[in-house]
C-alpha cells in the first residue's frame, strides 16, 4: 500500500441506518475502523456526498420524516422517524440491521493498494459509487471511482454516478427502442435540469412537467421549450400540445403513483389517432411507453385504458440497464460524465450538513421534502 501526504486516520465517523420492530428507524453517528486498501482498492477522503431520493429509502426506511426526533445511540447523536407496521414488514430482511447509505460521493484518494489501477488514482479526485458513502473515509474498489479531469472540486465529483447515467440511460433507452423524443415528469429536479441541458446538446426533443408557473419560469429560463405545468387548468391541452410539437412516445416518471401515467398515455394515443387514417379497435399502432423509475407518489399507479393496445408501462432502474449495456457501453457514458461533470451534468445544492447535520431533526424533515432547490450535500469534513 502507497500513501500520499494526507494523514489516514484508523477510525472514521459514519452514517449507519436500524430498522427495529417497533416501528421505527434509527439513523446514528457510528465510529468505524477505516480498512487498509487491498491490492485492487483506494482509500478515499470523501469530502461531498448528495442526498438524493434513493438515498432517503435507506436512510429512513420509508418513514415519516415529519415525525422526527432527537435521539441518541453509544454516546452519538442519532434521529429517530416513526415507520408504518406496512414498512417495517415489507423490509424484514433488514430488522435490526445496521445499514450504511450514501450510493455515491467525492474526495481525493489518499491510499492505493499494489495493483496499478489503484496506484494510477493515488491524490486523484474521483466520484465513486459506494452505497456508505456518509462517512469520512471509504475503503473502495478501484473500479468503482471515476477520476475527474485535473483541479476538478470533490463537490462537483459528488454526484457522478446516480444523476448523470441516469440523463444519459434515458436518452440511450430513447434511442434503442426506437423512439425520437421523451417526456420527464419532475423537470426541475436537479435530475430535470440535467436532462434538459443533454438533450439540447444531443439534440433531443424533450416535455418536461413541472407542478408550479415559478418551476415553469425556472426551466423556461434554462432553455426548455416545452414545459407543462400539472397544475394548470390547460395541462391536459398544454401536454397534448407539447407532444404533437416533438412526437415523444416514451416517458420517464418518477412520481409512480396517480393518474398521471395513464394521463401521459392517453395523450400520446390522442396524437398517434390523429394520423392514423383508418379507424380501428385496438387504438394507433404506435408503440407508447412510460417507465415508472421513482416512487414520490407511493399510491397506486391508475390506468384508465383509453390509450389502445400498442403501450407498455414498467420499471426502470439504473443498474440494470447499466448491467444490459455492458462494460465498453457503460465506461462510454462514465467518460462523458467525467469529462462534462461542471457543465452538462453540474449539480446545485440548497443545504449543506454535516455528519451531525445529518440526524438532527430539523434537517432531517428539511432535506426529507425532497423540495426543488433545496437538494442536501452531506460535507463530513465540514
Amino acid at each position: 500500500m502507497t500513501n500520499d501526504s494526507h494523514a489516514i486516520p484508523e477510525e472514521t465517523l459514519e452514517l449507519r441506518s436500524t430498522l427495529g420492530d417497533d416501528g421505527t428507524v434509527t439513523v446514528a453517528l457510528h465510529r468505524a475502523d477505516v480498512a487498509p486498501p487491498g491490492p485492487e482498492e483506494v482509500t478515499v477522503r470523501i469530502d461531498a456526498a448528495p442526498i438524493n431520493p434513493s438515498d432517503l429509502g435507506m436512510l429512513f426506511a420509508a418513514g415519516g420524516v415529519a415525525a422526527a426526533t432527537a435521539a441518541e445511540l453509544d454516546g452519538l447523536p442519532a434521529v429517530r422517524v416513526p415507520v408504518s407496521g406496512a414498512a417495517v414488514a415489507n423490509q424484514a430482511g433488514r430488522l435490526g440491521k445496521a445499514m450504511p447509505a450514501g450510493n455515491e460521493g467525492g474526495g481525493t484518494v489518499v491510499a492505493a493498494g499494489s495493483s496499478e489501477e489503484a496506484q494510477a488514482l493515488l491524490g486523484k479526485v474521483v466520484g465513486f459509487l459506494s452505497g456508505n458513502a456518509y462517512a469520512e473515509y471509504r475503503t473502495l474498489p478501484a473500479s468503482s471511482c471515476l477520476v475527474m479531469p485535473e483541479g476538478t472540486d470533490p463537490v462537483d465529483a459528488a454526484a457522478a454516478f446516480v444523476n448523470p447515467l441516469t440523463a444519459l440511460g434515458m436518452v440511450e433507452t430513447m434511442r434503442s427502442e426506437g423512439h425520437t423524443a421523451l417526456v420527464h415528469t419532475v423537470g426541475a429536479s436537479n435530475l430535470g435540469q440535467m436532462l434538459i441541458r443533454l438533450c439540447r446538446a444531443d439534440g433531443v426533443d424533450l416535455v418536461n412537467i413541472v407542478r408550479s408557473p415559478q418551476q415553469v419560469e425556472l426551466l423556461r429560463g434554462q432553455g426548455a421549450e416545452h414545459v407543462c405545468d400539472s397544475s394548470a387548468a390547460s395541462f391536459l391541452d398544454d401536454l397534448t400540445d407539447a407532444l404533437r410539437a416533438t412526437g415523444a412516445t416514451i416517458a420517464f416518471d418518477a412520481i409512480g403513483g396517480g393518474e398521471l401515467a395513464g394521463t401521459l398515455l392517453s395523450r400520446m394515443e390522442k396524437v398517434a389517432s390523429e394520423s392514423a387514417g383508418e379507424f380501428s379497435r385496438y387504438g394507433s399502432g404506435t408503440s407508447k411507453q412510460v417507465y415508472i423509475y421513482g416512487g414520490l407518489d407511493r399510491g397506486p399507479t391508475v390506468l384508465r385504458r383509453d390509450f389502445g393496445m400498442s403501450w407498455s408501462v414498467g420499471g426502470w432502474l439504473l443498474t440494470p440497464f447499466l448491467s444490459a449495456l455492458g462494460s465498453e457501453g457503460a465506461d462510454r457514458l462514465r467518460r462523458r460524465v467525467a469529462d462534462e461533470i461542471t457543465t452538462t451534468f453540474a449539480s446545485s445544492y440548497g443545504q449543506r450538513l454535516s455528519l451531525a447535520d445529518a440526524v438532527d431533526p430539523d434537517q432531517v424533515r428539511r432535506y426529507g421534502r425532497i423540495a426543488t432547490g433545496d437538494k442536501a450535500l452531506v460535507t463530513p469534513h465540514g
